[in-house]
């Protein structure tokens, strides 16, 4: 994945013990993958190890760039690009203060997702490639 200045936003898509782990917002009762802003100085894989561990308290992980994106409501003025990564983690610790109410393992995806255009697409596609 080419490093570039025009990433906004990081995904990371992540698996423990074989099961993918998804996220939940305090103030939603939807699952969502770990992710968010760059903060200023960040490198997207510098803020995908922080929203990972942030919201999903994971502490020893690998993390792989898997490629970027780019998300739009409206023309291709509007929206971000963003970066996604793959994130195998060897251990959990307890979930941070955070904006993240818990965090849970999954056989496959939920019905109830925040984002159920994007999520089962990239999930297919990491399938789909064996990862």
């Amino acid at each position: 994945m080419e490093e570039t200045d025009e990433y906004k936003y990081v995904v990371v898509v992540s698996r423990y013990q074989g099961r993918l782990l998804l996220s939940r917002h305090r103030k939603r009762s939807t699952w969502e993958t770990q992710g968010g802003h760059i903060e200023p100085g960040e490198t997207p894989e510098q803020a995908a190890r922080r929203e990972l561990w942030e919201e999903s308290g994971a502490e020893v992980f690998s993390l792989t760039p898997l490629c970027g994106y780019r998300a739009t409501d409206g023309g291709w003025e509007e929206g971000a690009n963003g970066a996604v990564f793959l994130a195998d983690i060897q251990r959990l610790g307890p979930l941070p203060e955070s904006e993240m109410a818990e965090a849970r393992l999954f056989d496959r995806l939920p019905e109830n997702l925040t984002y159920p255009d994007i999520t089962p697409w990239m999930w297919g596609r990491l399938l789909e490639a064996g990862l």
